[in-house]
């Protein structure tokens, strides 16, 4: 069983075989285990645009998430699996977690961090995009990926 958090409740985990869908209405902040997780937490407050874009009205916080990153990042330290955020995520930062090369290739979290961390583009994956994306792993086979 593996339990995907923060996900979309009708989006591409729901019906899969073996997997527990944490979508908003169960509050994937509450997640307490036991099975690995594939996290996707919210990433507006934490991108290059957290403010809002340049036609924003409304005063924005930078990594102001309701605690999910935090969350989510606990989920995954405890429990194992893969947590996803896009390229740049100030997230990362924020945490101490390192910056993962652009060109690819796991490398530490950081001294003391018990994770993995890792560049790719979700284009060579299907994306219409070349989307480049932040993984970090904790507990799992690190998969050699098409950086």
């Amino acid at each position: 069983m593996i339990a995907a958090l923060f996900v979309a409740e009708h989006g591409v985990y729901a019906g899969l075989p073996g997997v527990e869908v944490w979508g908003v209405s169960r509050d994937a902040r509450l997640y307490d285990g036991p099975h690995p997780c594939v996290l996707h937490p919210p990433c507006q407050r934490w991108g290059r645009y957290w403010h809002g874009g340049p036609s924003a009205k409304v005063r924005r916080v930078k990594g102001d998430d309701d605690g999910c990153f935090a969350s989510a990042l606990a989920s995954v330290r405890r429990w194992g699996g893969v947590l996803e955020h896009p390229e740049a995520s100030a997230a990362w930062s924020t945490f101490g977690l390192m910056t993962p090369p652009r060109g690819g290739g796991w490398v530490s979290a950081g001294m003391s961090d018990p994770g993995w961390t890792c560049c790719v583009e979700q284009g060579h994956y299907g994306h219409r995009a070349r989307k480049a994306t932040w993984l970090y792993a904790v507990g799992v086979e690190l998969p050699l990926l098409e950086w």
